[in-house]
Formats: C-alpha cells, structure tokens, sequence
C-alpha cells in the first residue's frame, strides 16, 4: 500500500497522532483526524495537511466508546469511499501511583480507554478491509509504549499493563487475518518528547529522563510517524505481527 488509500488516525489532533496524520498526507494517504474534544487542535491539523495539497477531514469521536467508533468508520466511508489503514493512537496515561494506590475505576479506565477502545476500532477495520467480507485488504498499526516492557513499577503499573496487552494483541490480530489480507503491526515509542507528559503531571518528564536513554536525549513525534508509515507501506508487506521499538536504544 503505497499511500493512495484512505486512513483513520485515532488521537489524531495532537503530539505522535498530529505527526503521524501530516506525514501521511504527504506520503499521499487522505487522512481522517479523530479527536475527542480538542477540536481546534485537529481542525489546525487538517489546515496543515490541506494547506500541503492533501486531503483530510476532522473527525470526533471518542475512541474508547463503542458508538463513537462505529461512528467514525461510517463517517470515513461516507467521506473517503472506504478505509484502507487504521493506526490505534489514541490512548492515556495517567498520574503517577503505585498499585496499592489505585481503585478499580482507574484501572477499568485505563483498559477501557488503552486495550478496549483499540480492539474495538480494529474490529471496525477489519469488518471493512478483510477479503473475508468483501474488502480488498489494509494494514492495521497500533502503538505500544516501551513501558510494556520495563513495567512501569512505581509509576504507571497500570499503563504498562494496557500497553502489554496491545502487544498480545498485535500478535495475535495479526495471525488471525494474515490470510484475509490485512497486516497488523506494533510500533512501540520511548520516551518522546510530546505534551502528554503534561496530562500525566510530568511536564518535564521526557527531559528529566534523558540522562536514561542510551541515545541520550527523548525521541521526536516525527521519528515514531516515520516508522509507523513504514509498517503502512509496501516496503513492508511481508511484515505482519512486528513489534517495532522506537526508543533510542532503550
């Protein structure tokens, strides 16, 4: 898939989902913006693309609720024709807690917003691009976080853990519809440098974390949306079931 289909970027009005829509617009895909309130900030991306020759609309809709959801699929096929990628951005972390400081409510959050929400948007995808029901294919790219991995301990157990599921289900998605043309792949980002440290209470998070990365510095929006386009494009399409690390050697 070289670009000239139609792609949904969940969470896509701001920090990697911001970065990911523009640079797929200039690799030639029309792009569907999702945004949950931000609307100034997903309308100012759409003003970028479309200032830069491309095609792009806004789209509102949360990510995690399943009305929402079918929602935007319908909204992209009424304005694109269709959907050929789906990338699973949208998602949140949370303050800064230790296990046996958290109540089941922010735990059930966590995963409604960070697994439920995904799983349920690649649900739509899938029932639109597989062969199985009449689609012609796609690709499906979901973004992990380096923390599935470390673990979080301390800080976001809870956040590791949703991310640790994505992982699982990246692997898992992608065996299932291998057969029925749709790829789906996991990009997973370091520490990067984007304002959702602040939503956190971290602003100063990625700096302050420097000194830890062996690169040492915290990675840019634009070098996650690079590798996300590549899992969206022909170069990769003999790659299903990947999980990609984008964390300066972390």
């Amino acid at each position: 898939m070289s670009g000239a289909g139609s792609l949904l970027v969940t969470g896509g009005s701001r920090g990697i989902g911001a970065a990911i829509s523009v640079l797929a617009a200039r690799r030639g895909w029309r792009v569907a913006v999702n945004y949950h309130s931000s609307k100034d900030a997903a309308d100012e991306v759409v003003a970028r693309i479309e200032a830069a020759g491309g095609e792009a609309f806004a789209v509102q809709g949360d990510a995690a609720s399943e009305t929402d959801i079918v929602f935007m699929f319908a909204e992209i096929e009424r304005r694109f024709g269709g959907i050929d990628a789906l990338v699973n951005n949208a998602g949140v972390i949370d303050r800064k807690a230790r296990l046996d400081e958290m109540d089941a409510g922010r735990l059930e959050r966590m995963m409604r917003i960070n697994v439920i929400g995904p799983m349920l948007c690649a649900r739509e995808a899938v029932k639109r691009m597989s062969t199985r029901h009449g689609g012609k294919g796609g690709a499906i790219v979901n973004i992990s976080s380096m923390v599935a991995v470390l673990g979080g301990a301390g800080d976001y157990i809870h956040y590791a853990a949703s991310k640790g599921a994505i992982d699982s289900f990246t692997r898992g998605l992608a065996r299932e519809v291998a057969a029925e043309g749709i790829r789906v792949n996991c990009v997973r980002p370091g520490i990067i440098d984007t304002e959702i440290h602040a939503s956190g209470g971290r602003p100063d998070r990625a700096a302050l974390a420097a000194p830890l990365i062996p690169m040492l510095r915290p990675g840019r929006a634009e070098e996650v949306a690079a590798a996300v386009l590549h899992l969206l494009s022909d170069e990769a399409s003999y790659t299903s079931g990947a999980i990609l690390d984008v964390s300066g050697g972390r």
